[in-house]
């Protein structure tokens, strides 16, 4: 019988991570610079494992080739997205990241597309999103001057707030911010600019200037987004949803009671960030608890669900391109 794949997230450290994803989700980390849990992930630099079902064991790219099936037997040779979410316990580098066109020639990977779901943020908390150069040459001026506080485009954000971040977007995410990022499945990063810190050997982090010059979106422009809430009618739970783009669909689902969904895409990837409960499926013949830190797919073949409890959850599933 067809059943959610629950996954087992990859940790991965870093120069800007901490410790808020043991004390926030209770995982089992290592280390004190964690930054960043690969919680559905595909990618060859940490692919998830299932841990349930007749599938417990493999991993979700061997899963993806083996067994198309279970995802709507798709066009992609590689699973397209990536849910992470990141505890940046200081600022991260000034980064931008290619298009497909530019990433599959240069990088032989997709570009990334991504987009950020607040889950907590301190007070005055900020992001950098978006430049103020008007042309590629003033851009290149900017940079080589260092004229970071007149080129860095800076937003204060809260918990709760949503940002789609195309490729082509300069960006950062700021100290003592916490989020969940739905992307494309890419680890194709180039730094523009990193405080000039150093890594562990004492030498500066390499910078990508000629590439972040390529790639670019001049000038910056934001998406434009048409944010649609809805409050179910059987009870005090809602849906929102955030953006529906070429790479994937985004949700916020808050739980008060029950709540039930239809598929609407040939896989649903499903975060769990608050609360405890409980999903059923196709029509409930079988159900199973959920709480806060846990992340499952439900695969081609599982076509309702219902949630019962307390629960804040992200969901996403693949765009029109990806299907």
């Amino acid at each position: 019988m067809t059943e959610p794949l629950f996954l087992k997230p990859v940790f991965q450290e870093k120069i800007w991570g901490g410790k808020k994803l043991a004390t926030e989700f209770d995982y089992e980390l290592t280390s004190d610079h964690v930054g960043e849990c690969w919680a559905i992930s595909a990618h060859p630099h940490g692919v998830c494992t299932i841990e349930n079902g007749p599938f417990k064991g493999e991993k979700l790219d061997t899963l993806w080739k083996e067994h198309p099936e279970l995802f709507g037997n798709p066009k992609e040779v590689v699973f397209p997205l990536l849910t992470k979410i990141l505890d940046a316990s200081d600022d991260l580098s000034v980064q931008v990241h290619p298009d497909d066109e530019y990433g599959l020639k240069h990088e032989s990977e997709l570009g990334k597309t991504e987009c950020w779901y607040i889950i907590d943020a301190e007070p005055g908390a900020e992001i950098i999103y978006g430049h103020h150069a008007k042309s590629k040459q003033e851009l290149e001026e900017m940079i080589n001057s260092g004229q970071w506080d007149d080129l860095l485009r800076r937003v204060k954000v809260k918990r709760g707030d949503f940002f789609f971040v195309p490729s082509g977007t300069i960006h950062a995410i700021g100290k003592g911010i916490m989020i969940l990022e739905t992307q494309q499945s890419s680890d194709t990063t180039y730094r523009v600019y990193d405080y000039d810190r150093l890594d562990d050997e004492g030498n500066p982090r390499d910078l990508h200037i000629c590439e972040s010059l390529d790639v670019t979106t001049i000038p910056h422009i934001d998406p434009v987004l048409s944010i649609e809430e809805t409050q179910n009618k059987q009870s005090k739970s809602s849906t929102t949803t955030y953006i529906k783009s070429d790479y994937f669909n985004v949700y916020e689902w808050d739980v008060d009671g029950e709540l039930s969904l239809v598929k609407e895409a040939p896989y649903t990837l499903i975060s769990v960030l608050d609360g405890f409960g409980y999903v059923s499926w196709n029509n409930g013949h079988q159900k199973v608890d959920i709480k806060k830190g846990q992340h499952f797919i439900m695969p081609t073949g599982i076509d309702t669900w219902t949630f019962e409890g307390d629960l804040r959850i992200i969901a996403s599933e693949p765009g029109t391109k990806n299907r």
